[in-house]
C-alpha cells in the first residue's frame, strides 16, 4: 500500500532524524512505525549510547540540526540522570537511551506490535 502524502512526510522526517542520531554514531537504532496502533503518535526512533557524555552529545546534535532544518520539537524530558532523553517531535518520538536504561525499559518489546522499519534502505 502506497503512503499518503503527510505519511511520506512523516518517514521523510524520522529518516532525517535517524541521520542526525547516526552522525554521533547512536547505537542500534531502531524505527517503530506505530500508525497501524491508533496511537498518538506515529514513529518512535530508539537508540543507546555507550556513556553519559556520548547521550548528551547525541541529543544536543539532534536539538542543533533539528533547529538547522526546521523540524519542530514539541518538548524534551531528560531524567536527570542522563540514562534517557525524549525529543517529541509531535508525530515522533526519538529515545535515546544508556544502554542499561534501554535493556530496563525494553521498549521494543513493550512496542512489539508495532512494525519495525527496515530505514537503511532510505539512507
Amino acid at each position: 500500500m502506497a503512503l499518503s502524502k503527510k505519511d511520506k512526510i512523516i518517514r521523510e522526517k524520522a529518516i532525517r532524524i535517524l541521520k542526525f542520531i547516526l552522525e554521533k554514531k547512536a547505537e542500534k537504532p531502531v524505527l517503530l512505525d506505530l500508525r497501524k496502533l491508533d496511537f498518538v503518535w506515529d514513529y518512535f526512533i530508539i537508540c543507546s549510547a555507550n556513556s553519559s557524555p556520548h547521550l548528551e552529545a547525541i541529543y544536543e546534535t539532534v536539538i542543533k540540526k533539528a533547529k538547522e532544518y526546521n523540524i519542530e520539537i514539541h518538548h524534551t524530558e531528560l531524567d536527570g540522570e542522563s540514562k534517557w532523553i525524549l525529543v517529541d517531535f509531535f508525530d515522533i518520538i526519538l529515545h535515546i537511551f544508556s544502554q542499561e536504561a534501554r535493556s530496563f525499559y525494553d521498549l521494543e518489546h513493550l512496542w512489539k506490535e508495532a512494525k519495525k522499519i527496515s530505514w537503511k534502505k532510505f539512507l
